[in-house]
């Protein structure tokens, strides 16, 4: 079996990929580990700037793999969430250096909320972006809830989560998703030379500032429901019925139980 995540460098930028694009790089349990251990060995090397990618043609991070959500109880949901989807995104978040998610094709789920943890979306004009988890009876409990709406404001975050519609790159460079977006043919140059721009600041500076930043957004009551509320929602009938729908490629049918 290939690696599940490849870690690249070039001119004191590291590159993180998440690599099962037959899945379209969704996250399973061995893959969440093996991406915390990316960045963990990426935060104590040489490089300056993270750029983190999806392997594949036009793939960023479809999100979970919905196929083992079927088994989880609350427990098994609270362990998930704590150590392998929340506990990744803030590990993520808190990085000692600049972050970079180059987004160039579906980032749903845990693919959104992972390049909400990062400090800088670049998107091509392939990406694709959305918190579905409500249409599977759940919640969005890896820091959707809390980065959403400090990327795009509270109303603009309860409808995106509420409806768990999906946002094109237009879309989201309009309400502040996303920082950038750029044609299929400049994607590549554009996180390059935002790669290099970042590696040509002074580290340290850069370090204390992104932890002031970070600080003052204030957000771990938040962060702390989301994560409970994240393991609590597997107890439903809804959730039940939401997961089996996905899996089953039919139209759930939810009764608010």
């Amino acid at each position: 079996m290939a690696d599940r995540v490849l870690v690249d460098r070039t001119d004191r930028v590291a590159t993180i990929t998440v690599n099962r694009p037959e899945k379209n790089n969704a996250m399973d349990v061995p893959t969440r580990k093996a991406l915390r251990d990316a960045f963990e060995e990426v935060a104590h090397d040489d490089s300056r700037a993270v750029v983190l990618r999806g392997a594949g043609d036009g793939a960023f991070i479809a999100g979970g793999d919905i196929d083992s959500f079927a088994e989880f109880d609350h427990m098994d949901a609270l362990e998930y969430v704590t150590e392998y989807a929340q506990g990744l995104y803030n590990y993520v978040a808190d990085l000692p250096k600049p972050t970079v998610a180059a987004v160039d094709g579906p980032a749903l789920g845990g693919g959104t909320e992972l390049a909400l943890a990062c400090d800088i979306r670049l998107a091509s004009e392939d990406a694709l972006f959305g918190l579905p988890e409500v249409t599977l009876g759940v919640i969005p409990a890896g820091g959707g809830t809390q980065r959403l709406v400090q990327a795009v404001g509270v109303g603009m975050a309860k409808e995106l989560v509420l409806t768990g519609r999906t946002v094109k790159p237009g879309e989201a460079d309009d309400i502040g998703l996303v920082n950038h977006v750029y044609e299929r043919n400049a994607f590549e140059d554009a996180v390059d030379t935002m790669a290099d721009r970042l590696t040509s600041q002074a580290p340290v500076a850069q370090r204390l500032a992104k932890e002031a930043m970070n600080r003052g957004l204030d957000q771990e009551a938040g962060l702390d429901l989301e994560r409970l509320a994240g393991a609590f929602v597997f107890e439903t009938d809804d959730a039940a019925e939401g997961i089996d729908a996905f899996l089953e490629n039919r139209d759930a049918e939810f009764t608010g139980r």
